[in-house]
């Protein structure tokens, strides 16, 4: 090759090269500005992204505060039915108060000699004024002297719940010697309780009388009824 052709040739060769030099930088330049550009446009899908999310977490919380609030509501709102719902169910949908159980010292008292069925005690149980009270449906317990001795039960059946306000008076009948023997105790009181619970028996003069196996009937709202027949 002559030196003119060679020299023409390098010539050629460096332009050529030149040219491909500027088409890869062009190329590379492209490139970072695209890649520059994607990467802009995921930041700015982000931020659009974060306060939808923001809005959701909001609106999930909101949500999640005016359940629980309802479910408070719901909660107190029963909770007041069944406070002014409360007493006996009658069974036809509404309630009645419940009465209050007679203590002894809610009741005047009062204890007498009879001479029918062989003698006996009879009480008589009145409410005190301004007291309703409910004598419940059980032997009234009767007890004599300083070991207590307690009257059985002068009936078979079971006695009836009697309520006792204003001159209701209820009855029970004792005999205080229902054994058939010469023997006893002679005492002249009588202690008189509701139930074997009530915290305050009364005792009741009576005179001087025999006890022995003593028996005592259920409550009745009638003297007649509280005779204790052998």
């Amino acid at each position: 090759m002559s030196g003119n052709r060679r020299k023409a040739f390098l010539v050629s060769a460096a332009l050529v090269g030149g040219a491909l030099l500027m088409t890869a930088c062009q190329d590379t330049d492209e490139a970072a500005d695209t890649g520059a550009s994607q990467q802009g446009s995921p930041s700015s899908s982000g931020d659009a992204a974060t306060p939808s999310g923001s809005s959701a977490a909001g609106s999930g919380q909101g949500t999640g505060k005016s359940s629980g609030a309802a479910g408070k509501g719901s909660g107190a709102t029963g909770g007041t039915e069944d406070g002014a719902g409360s007493g006996a169910d009658t069974g036809n949908g509404k309630r009645e108060p419940v009465g209050q159980s007679c203590g002894a010292n809610d009741i005047s008292w009062n204890a007498r000699s009879e001479t029918r069925a062989g003698g006996y005690i009879l009480i008589s149980a009145k409410a005190k004024p301004g007291i309703t009270c409910v004598l419940p449906a059980a032997l009234p317990t009767v007890a004599f002297g300083s070991d207590g001795t307690e009257a059985g039960p002068a009936e078979q059946a079971a006695g009836k719940q009697i309520t006792l306000s204003g001159n209701t008076t209820a009855y029970a009948g004792v005999n205080p010697k229902s054994a058939n023997s010469d023997g006893g105790k002679e005492l002249d009181s009588v202690i008189v309780a509701v139930g074997n619970d009530d915290p305050e028996p009364v005792s009741l003069k009576v005179g001087t009388i025999t006890v022995d196996k003593p028996v005592v009937t259920n409550w009745h709202t009638s003297a007649t009824d509280a005779v204790p027949f052998s």
